[in-house]
C-alpha cells in the first residue's frame, strides 16, 4: 500500500500505487521530500493534524500533516513549525527524534497551496492511556511511578533549559517504548519562554490558552502557565495510576 495525501484526491488508496512514483488517481507525488513514502493513515481526529505511518526505505516514521483547513491559519502553522523546532533541538531518548529537515511543504498536485508536513521518530509502543486500559486500570506500583516520573523529570528538565515548556502534559502525551523508555510526545502547543512572554502573562487574550480537562493546573486555565505548571499534571496522573491520594498543588518540584 502506497498512500496518497492530496486532501483532494479522489482514490487516494489506488491499487497501482504501491509501486508508482506518482499517485494513479490525482498526479500528486507519492515520495515525500525526496524520502518518505506514506504507508497508511493512523489517525485524522488529532486536533491540528493528521498523523500517518510513512517509511524512509525500511525505517517506520511518523508524518504529522497539517489539516488542509489551517492551511492559511497563521497561528496554527507557527505552533506547527515550532513542533519541528523544539524536538530538532532535543537530543533525548525520551522525545520522538526529529531531523533538522523534518518540517518541509509538499504541493499535490495542481495545487497551489503547500501541505506543512512534519515527519519525525515512530515510537514502537502504547500511550499510558492505552497501556493502563491494556493492563485493565489495576494501579502501577510506587517502583514504577517514581521511575517513570524521574524519566518525566530529566526530559522537562531539558524542555525547561531551552527556555520551553510543554503545556498538554496528559497520558496520551506520553508514551511507553518496548524497552520500558518513556516518551513525551506532541510538543504542538510547546511555548517559548520569553520576556515579551512573561509581560502577557496574567494579560486579556494575550496567550494561547491550552487545556485538557482533569489534568491542565488553574494558573493555565486563565493563561498564565509558567515552566512549573508542566509538573502538576504528570504528577497528579501519577499519582492517580498508583491509587494515591493527589497532592492539592506541585510547586516545589
Amino acid at each position: 500500500m502506497s498512500l496518497c495525501i492530496n486532501p483532494h484526491c479522489p482514490q487516494p488508496e489506488h491499487p497501482d500505487n504501491e509501486v508508482q512514483q506518482f499517485c494513479q488517481s490525482c498526479g500528486s507525488a507519492l515520495i515525500l521530500h525526496g524520502r518518505y513514502r506514506v504507508m497508511r493513515l493512523i489517525n485524522h481526529k488529532s486536533g491540528f493534524g493528521i498523523v500517518y505511518e510513512a517509511f524512509e526505505r525500511s525505517v517506520p516514521k511518523l508524518l504529522k500533516v497539517l489539516k488542509p483547513e489551517y492551511g492559511d491559519n497563521a497561528k496554527a502553522i507557527a505552533l506547527f513549525r515550532q513542533e519541528a523546532l523544539v524536538l530538532s533541538q532535543l537530543a533525548h531518548p525520551s522525545v520522538p527524534a526529529v531531523e533538522s529537515d523534518g518540517y518541509f511543504q509538499y504541493f499535490p498536485h495542481n495545487s497551489p497551496e503547500p501541505l506543512h508536513c512534519l515527519v519525525m521518530e515512530k515510537i514502537d509502543g502504547l500511550n499510558l492511556r492505552e497501556w493502563m486500559r491494556q493492563q485493565g486500570h489495576n494501579p502501577i506500583s510506587e517502583k514504577q511511578a517514581l521511575n517513570w516520573l524521574k524519566q518525566l523529570v530529566e526530559v522537562l528538565h531539558l524542555v525547561h533549559q531551552k527556555n520551553y515548556f510543554h503545556r498538554d502534559i496528559k497520558p496520551e502525551n506520553i508514551m511507553l517504548r518496548s524497552t520500558g523508555q518513556i516518551v513525551l510526545v506532541d510538543f504542538g502547543t510547546a511555548r517559548e519562554m520569553t520576556f515579551t512572554y512573561l509581560e502577557q502573562v496574567g494579560k486579556t487574550g494575550g496567550i494561547t490558552r491550552i487545556s485538557s480537562a482533569g489534568y491542565t493546573p488553574p494558573e493555565q486555565d486563565k493563561g498564565q502557565a509558567v515552566p512549573q505548571s508542566d509538573f502538576y499534571a504528570f504528577r497528579l496522573h501519577f499519582d492517580l495510576s498508583a491509587h494515591r491520594q493527589p497532592a492539592h498543588r506541585y510547586r516545589n518540584v
